[in-house]
Parts: C-alpha cells; sequence; structure tokens
C-alpha cells in the first residue's frame, strides 16, 4: 500500500473542505426548498443564489491550482479499476459542481426571477425569458442534484475506505490537518542493554 509522502498544498485542503461544506449545506438547502411551505422558503433560496455562485468561482479557482499542482499519485498497488473510478468520479464532482450553478442561473434567468446575489447585487440573465425552458431546466436542476448527492456520497464513502481500511495515505494526503511523519524508533538487539550495564 505504498505512496508518495507528498500531499495536497495547503490551498487545495482549504479548498476541498471549504467546498465540502458549501456543497453538502447547499444539497440540504435544496431539499429544505423543495419541501417547505412555510415563511422560510424566502430565507433558503436567499442563501441558495449566492452560495451557488460561490461554488461556482470557487469551482474555478480550485480548477487554476490543480492545473498548477497535480494531485499525487494515487498507491501503486490500487487495482486499475479502482484508480480510474477515483478519476472518473472527481471529473463528475467538478462538472456537477460547475454545471449546477449555471444550470440554477439559467433556469432563474428563464423564469424572470431576478438572480440576487446581496442587497442591490443583481447577475444578468444568462438565458431567454421562456416558460417551457425554465420547466426543461428546472427538471434537469432536480436530476443533477441526485446524481451529485450520490457522488458526493461515493466520494465520501471511498474516502473512508482508504482511511479506515486500507490506510494507504490516500486520505492522509488530503487530511484537514498537516501530515506527520512518523520516524520509527531504532531496534535494538535483545542484550545489548545488559551488555551495556555490564561493562
Amino acid at each position: 500500500m505504498s505512496r508518495s509522502t507528498e500531499g495536497f498544498g495547503a490551498l487545495a485542503r482549504v479548498l476541498h473542505w471549504l467546498m465540502a461544506a458549501m456543497v453538502l449545506a447547499m444539497l440540504f438547502i435544496g431539499v429544505g426548498m423543495v419541501t417547505t411551505v412555510s415563511g422560510r422558503y424566502e430565507w433558503l433560496v436567499g442563501i441558495h443564489k449566492p452560495l451557488g455562485i460561490a461554488i461556482l468561482l470557487l469551482v474555478l479557482l480550485r480548477l487554476g491550482n490543480r492545473l498548477r499542482q497535480p494531485a499525487p499519485a494515487l498507491p501503486a498497488d490500487m487495482p486499475g479499476w479502482q484508480k480510474l473510478a477515483a478519476k472518473g468520479s472527481h471529473i463528475l464532482l467538478y462538472v456537477l459542481m460547475a454545471v449546477m450553478p449555471l444550470l440554477g442561473w439559467a433556469m432563474l434567468s428563464a423564469g424572470g426571477y431576478p438572480i440576487v446575489l446581496y442587497g442591490p447585487i443583481h447577475l444578468p440573465p444568462i438565458a431567454p425569458h421562456d416558460a417551457p425552458l425554465y420547466a426543461l431546466l428546472h427538471g434537469a436542476h432536480v436530476v443533477l442534484a441526485y446524481l451529485l448527492f450520490a457522488t458526493f456520497l461515493a466520494h465520501l464513502g471511498a474516502a473512508l475506505v482508504h482511511a479506515l481500511i486500507r490506510r494507504d495515505g490516500v486520505f492522509a494526503s488530503m487530511a484537514p490537518w498537516p501530515q506527520r511523519q512518523v520516524v520509527p524508533a531504532p531496534i535494538t538487539p535483545v542484550g545489548t542493554s545488559r551488555q551495556a550495564r555490564a561493562r
């Protein structure tokens, strides 16, 4: 279970865990929006819109950082299909995290809703005002939200496998805490201490 001791940089770790918290919050806010009929709906929408745009901007920043500093190599003993699944799931996560905010933005534009970030700050529409297009984009937004949630859970499950079962350094390379280098204690042959005392 060998792996390079080089981990992700500090910026990559901060972006990873910040975005993990934001995406998880976004998913639960979305569930709350479609299930509530109380006055909290407007409050949830007011959080959902700017949070989505913030995730979009952080995805772009994270992609730029990943191009500048590639990810450490996966363990050499990992089966090929697992390496392929890991890379594929990461690509899917990046795509979904970028597409979901854009899809929501286009959906609101098609519905004629204002895209309010904060106070007087509005985003321009990126799709024509069209009711059938709004319905289509809304359905796609819901379907991709379920796909994002499933991919998020798969990513979490894989991280736990690496952390608790394989213990191959994959989780440690992105852990929020810095890696500690464990230096093994020197092995003293049996009887050496007694010989030293006898001298």
